[in-house]
């Protein structure tokens, strides 16, 4: 049986080197099918000298100079266009994305610079439209009859935290790279589209939701637009292979420079890791994403937003440095065609395979490590169905236009017509102090209660500052909140968001030591029972043995015994049967001296004994 066993696992493992994603990489003009990441530059203002920075372009370059009288500094890209010409970044910079996805590539899209005009670029622009329309218009032709396409999205707090916006049951997210798919992200929701029209709207209601959840930070809240076109290549067949791309659009805040108030943008974090290194153990969703996006199997594409008259010289030169240096990345991009049926029927088998393997407990850990990784692909494989798909979309669809306002704002607002002014200030004095109370005393719940109970907080402290403007100071207020680009606005903000942020750090920090805890007592309560488990085993082996081993001994005792009295026989006939002759020899004797004797004397006594014989 073991020997049995020992064969089967060997076909695994030689079954396991071909059991690969179902891939096939481009062609390029490039070896390997190696591409660049392509990188396209929007002025949001005609290039000019203003402040002792000079931008000239010339074509796909831009000269940069700065005020030290130093030599201007040459940066080429794949596109430089201004703010009234940002259309024709679809037909030019971006015109092989929708082709990639008609022919089951993944394409990342990031949208760096500032929020304004960053958004205005994917929304005013029509960008975003003008890519789903063409994206919908190839997967529901007449060649891709049977098509499912979802969307979701993503909103990535300063912190890392990640929370998708259109989740029921708020699970966690996780990164991971399933060995047909590529990347998954796990637990993530998705809404079934049926058209760019209704993609669009799912987009802007979820940057609403964006900007609601986020409060006075949504601005420096980076998100994720993921959509997901799969078409059956033969609909005939009832098992037929299926064709997967993904398009995901980033929108990434910050700044460039490390000294900008707006903070650090994600995109310049991951570029100052090695990117070709293992994960590191901490890394947020976002940074993940993004290595991904930008070394993984996609085909990449960057437009970073620059406004040379609003920033200063150091941004916008770091600005230049940082999109050429995304230049410079590369990716290998692959199609992904699988059959959903025969990868499931695989994973089972070898799951199966594998749990005979752990029975027999040989190589324990590796065995218990990867049945979790294949039974993790397992459940991935199973999620890709699109009739559940569709169910889930239906619920949280129908979610979302029952909660289109959250259930505490709704009670703020009622709050704010029964009480007055000053009492209305009060009660959210008070109501702000027991949440930070409750806040740091239990900060070590899940990282989807201590989120709730920082919007909560967030919340709160908004409606406190609405009330305070409507107590005399609204005109200053609101003339100071409209200078979006003072930094004494962002100093006042960070120091506003400082402790409360400092406090959901400490919270997860400490969440993640008691997850650490947990990890390691499961750990030690699974070793402590194989070692129960290998002990009985032991002991009803040693008992069984020893059985045998007694049995073993009566027998052979019994065994010897007997052919130890059947030797004693043998040896007591053999001296009988020679006693026997040696008798009979004297007897002979005798009785031949007895004829001589008797015929000597001639006896007739003889002649007869003679004749007798």
């Amino acid at each position: 049986m073991v020997r049995c066993l020992a064969e089967r696992v060997r076909k695994w493992l030689c079954k396991s080197h071909t059991f690969r994603m179902a891939t096939a990489v481009m062609n390029t003009p490039m070896c390997g099918g190696v591409e660049t990441v392509r990188v396209g530059v929007v002025l949001t203002t005609s290039p000019e000298y203003k402040d002792c920075v000079a931008l000239a372009v010339e074509g796909c370059e831009i000269n940069h100079k700065s005020a030290a009288n130093e030599e201007p500094k040459s940066f080429t890209f794949d596109q430089v266009v201004t703010a009234d010409c940002v259309e024709s970044l679809h037909s030019e910079l971006l015109q092989p994305l929708t082709e990639s996805i008609s022919n089951g590539y993944n394409v990342a899209l990031l949208m760096c610079g500032t929020p304004t005009e960053m958004v205005g670029a994917v929304t005013d622009k029509s960008i975003l439209r003008q890519v789903l329309t063409s994206l919908f218009s190839c997967t529901t032709s007449e060649e891709k009859a049977e098509s499912f396409t979802s969307v979701s999205f993503l909103q990535f707090y300063p912190d890392g935290n990640a929370v998708d916006l259109l989740s029921l049951n708020k699970e966690t997210l996780q990164l991971v790279i399933h060995p047909v798919l590529g990347s998954v992200v796990e637990g993530l929701s998705e809404v079934c589209v049926c058209s760019a029209e209704e993609a669009c709207d799912v987009f802007k209601a979820c940057r609403e939701s964006m900007k609601t959840n986020g409060g006075s930070i949504s601005s420096r809240c980076s998100f994720l637009f993921s959509v997901t076109a799969e078409w059956k290549l033969h609909p005939e067949q009832a098992e037929s292979d299926v064709c997967r791309s993904k398009l995901q659009l980033f929108g990434l805040t910050g700044g460039a420079s490390r000294t900008d108030l707006r903070g650090v943008i994600p995109l310049l974090k991951v570029l100052d890791q090695t990117l070709n290194s293992p994960p590191v153990v901490g890394d947020s969703l976002l940074h993940e994403l993004l290595k991904d996006a930008l070394t993984g199997t996609n085909r990449t594409f960057l437009i970073y937003c620059i406004n040379p008259q609003g920033f200063l010289d150091d941004e916008t030169q770091s600005a230049l440095h940082l999109a050429q240096k995304v230049r410079g990345l590369v990716t290998k991009p692959t199609s992904v065609c699988w059959n959903p049926r025969t990868v499931e029927q695989e994973l089972r088998e070898r799951i199966m395979e594998l749990q005979n393997v752990v029975l027999l407990g040989e190589s324990e850990v590796q065995s218990i490590y990867k049945l979790a990784q294949l039974t993790q692909n397992l459940k991935i494989v199973k999620h890709q169905s699109w009739e559940k798909r569709r169910e889930e979309s239906e619920r949280i669809k129908a979610k979302l236009k029952k909660s289109s306002i959250s259930s505490h704002q709704l009670s703020v607002d009622c709050l704010m017509k029964e009480k007055g002014s000053t009492e209305t200030a009060k009660y959210l004095q008070e109501k702000l102090r027991q949440e930070m109370e409750e806040h740091i005393r239990e900060g070590k719940g899940s990282a989807e209660k201590v989120q709730e109970r920082v919007t909560r907080i967030q919340q709160l402290k908004e409606a406190l500052r609405e009330e305070t403007l409507k107590d005399g100071n609204v005109s200053a207020k609101s003339q100071f909140c409209q200078q979006t680009e003072s930094p004494q606005r962002e100093l006042l903000v960070l120091s506003r968001e400082r402790q409360v942020l400092v406090m959901q750090i400490e919270a997860l920090r400490a969440e993640a030591q008691q997850a650490e805890g947990d990890l390691q007592d499961q750990h030690h309560r699974h070793q402590t029972e194989l070692h129960c488990l290998r002990e009985e085993s032991l002991q009803v082996f040693r008992a069984f043995r020893q059985v045998s081993e007694e049995q073993r001994k009566i027998s052979e005792g019994r065994y010897r015994s007997v052919l130890l009295e059947a030797v004693q026989d043998a040896i007591y006939l053999s001296a009988q049967n020679q006693q026997l002759q040696a008798e009979n020899k004297e007897l002979r004797k005798a009785l031949g001296e007895i004829k001589d004797a008797l015929a000597v004397r001639g006896d007739p006594v003889t002649d007869l004994i003679n004749q007798h014989q």
